[in-house]
């Protein structure tokens, strides 16, 4: 899928997961760089976030990211508290979907003219973020661009944020989670979502400007959450919740974990897909359902669900794959760490991902 102008959201996953293989093409062949020095690159982790640099015995893992078009929700709401926990999700969830215990973040504000209130607001919530995640902030900068940084006209300052994260392999882990040691009847466990996190914002910023306007962050929500969000701009604006704490705790209790799959752009099939190795499927047909808002924007927007479903995390942030003795334990943990877990399916040996939902049945080839 090429051609954007036909594509909902104005890009093609396709084309981004290609160009991302090609890039990561380019970059592996540097690794022969570090080969048996400190710093030496994992060869094994192709299609996953994070990679594995290894500094003698100690093995620790690396991952960048940023937040993307989200940033004009918080310009429009002129509110840049929450920005942190989505920066830190997206780099501490990669890390922890690979046995990696995250550690410390260097990020990196560029911006089209500084504005010192609208800094300090977002290394506020970054700080927060930095002490739920239990990682500490060693690092970053600040650049101003001029034009060369735009977004919303309305705003006191237009800004891209980008961050890159380390851990180190948890001790009970002899390699990095890749789902490699996935067996066929393996259980999967979901997490809830409580917002779309950090991805799918160009659809859904197209699909709500389309539906109310320019000022569509003004226009009333009406979403069956309504009680919390009193405009469209409130609900997208909504934070990512960071899973890595919830996940450690399983292997600091020793639960069996095989695979993690983060679920970000490209949704659940796209993403879990990564930690299918050796011709692996999976039937999921206990996932959470749909946010109220993504629901809401399918229904006003007349989105269809593969559509919804290929764009946004629809209410499962994040897949484990353990086994089902373990399924009830690893369940449990991750309650009593705070989140919403349910099993959410197995694996199969028949390849690819089959999604059991609301809408119907939705079928996943790769």
């Amino acid at each position: 899928m090429n051609d954007t102008q036909n594509n909902p959201a104005g890009y093609s996953i396709e084309e981004g997961n290609a160009a991302s293989r090609n890039a990561y093409n380019w970059s592996k062949k540097t690794f022969a760089n570090r080969s048996g020095k400190p710093g030496e690159p994992a060869q094994d982790l192709d299609g996953g976030f994070s990679n594995e640099i290894r500094f003698g015995a100690e093995r620790l893992g690396i991952s960048s990211d940023g937040i993307g078009t989200k940033i004009e929700v918080a310009e429009r709401l002129n509110k840049y508290d929450t920005l942190g926990y989505d920066l830190i999700a997206m780099t501490a969830d990669d890390l922890i979907a690979a046995g990696f215990v995250p550690t410390n973040l260097s990020n990196i504000i560029d911006v089209n003219h500084l504005d010192y209130g609208v800094v300090d607001e977002m290394m506020r919530g970054l700080h927060d973020a930095a002490n739920f995640a239990q990682l500490a902030i060693t690092g970053g900068e600040i650049a101003e661009l001029g034009n060369r940084i735009g977004g919303w006209p309305g705003a006191k300052m237009n800004f891209n944020w980008c961050s890159t994260a380390i851990g180190v392999l948890h001790p009970s882990l002899v390699q990095p989670l890749s789902g490699k040691t996935a067996q066929a009847g393996h259980v999967v466990v979901a997490l809830r979502s409580p917002s779309f996190r950090s991805n799918g914002y160009s659809l859904a910023r197209k699909t709500l400007e389309r539906l109310f306007g320019e000022n569509w962050h003004e226009a009333p929500y009406d979403g069956t959450d309504a009680d919390q969000y009193a405009t469209w701009g409130e609900a997208m604006l909504a934070p990512s919740l960071i899973y890595a704490p919830g996940v450690a705790a399983l292997l600091d209790a020793g639960l069996p974990l095989h695979g993690v799959a983060h679920i970000t752009g490209g949704g659940v099939a796209d993403n879990f897909q990564r930690v299918l190795k050796n011709g692996l499927g999976a039937m999921l047909d206990n996932l959470f359902e749909p946010l109220p808002a993504m629901r809401r924007l399918c229904e006003v927007g007349a989105l269809p669900p593969e559509t919804a479903y290929l764009y946004w995390n629809m209410g499962t942030g994040m897949l484990l794959v353990t086994e089902e003795s373990s399924a009830a334990a690893v369940v449990a943990s991750l309650q009593a760490s705070g989140y919403d877990a349910q099993v959410a399916g197995y694996l199969t040996v028949e390849s690819g991902v089959t999604l059991r939902v609301g809408a119907g049945e939705l079928r996943y080839a790769f």
